[in-house]
């Protein structure tokens, strides 16, 4: 995994990210291929930076023309980034040491673009952890028994793709692919339309909530796509709703 956070002096550029110099090399979503990359305090990065991202995370892979010869790195990585909801990482909490207005957490989510966040297949808001639950010592499900329900999900997903040369796991399903694999019945058709009228979603995070969903059902080892597996995938998209700053 390659772990990235911006520097103070704000000089981490795009070539760093993408590769590129006069002979060109990978950059980090290159290093990560196959991998994962985390990005920390994402609004802290430049936005040229973050917007170079936008098409390697599509087509998983990134092109570099010089004038003499286009050399293409594979980049096919996993994205992970956090981010705080304002510049003093506070949100509406009125006993925070140091608060911000709403104009203000606009100010500083905006510098994350819409195009982007459309790529990122889930959003989950993180909220603080009271001491009551911190102190909780009831046996919460270990990692061994989530382990065995991931790896049962992926093996799921090798097999329904057997036959495919390109598409390994769900997150690589094309269009065709989407209709086939993550067929809905009526009542989930009008929830997820539902959905999409009040959001304003994207076609892109229509596919997205599609293919999340279908993961939801591997997890549960279900062969349709229920409207409570949709319904989970849009809650997994908190930054596509309305008011999220209050």
């Amino acid at each position: 995994m390659n772990h990235l956070k911006p520097t103070h002096n704000n000089r981490f550029r795009d070539v760093a990210l993408v590769g590129g110099g006069a002979y060109p090399q990978p950059g980090e979503i290159s290093l990560s291929h196959n991998g994962v990359l985390f990005l920390d305090e994402l609004p802290e990065f430049k936005r040229s930076v973050l917007e170079v991202m936008r098409q390697p995370l599509e087509d998983r892979e990134v092109t570099i023309s010089r004038a003499r010869f286009t050399v293409t790195y594979p980049s096919s990585f996993m994205l992970v980034a956090s981010m705080n909801p304002s510049p003093g990482g506070y949100f509406n909490d009125p006993d925070a040491p140091v608060t911000s207005s709403p104009a203000e957490m606009q100010r500083y989510l905006s510098k994350i673009s819409g195009p982007l966040l459309d790529r990122i297949d889930i959003h989950i808001e993180v909220t603080p952890v009271p001491f009551e639950k911190l102190s909780d010592e009831t046996k919460a499900e270990s990692s061994a028994d989530i382990r065995k329900r991931v790896t049962a999900a992926r093996e799921l997903q090798v097999d329904r793709f057997r036959e495919s040369e390109k598409t390994n796991y769900n997150a690589q399903m094309n269009v065709k692919q989407i209709r086939k694999y993550c067929a809905l019945d009526d009542a989930s058709k009008d929830l997820l339309k539902m959905a999409m009228e009040r959001l304003n979603l994207s076609a892109r995070a229509y596919d997205r909530i599609l293919k999340v969903a279908r993961t939801i059902a591997d997890l549960e080892a279900s062969k349709v796509v229920t409207g409570t597996h949709i319904s989970e995938a849009i809650q997994y998209r908190s930054l596509d709703r309305d008011g999220w700053l209050g």
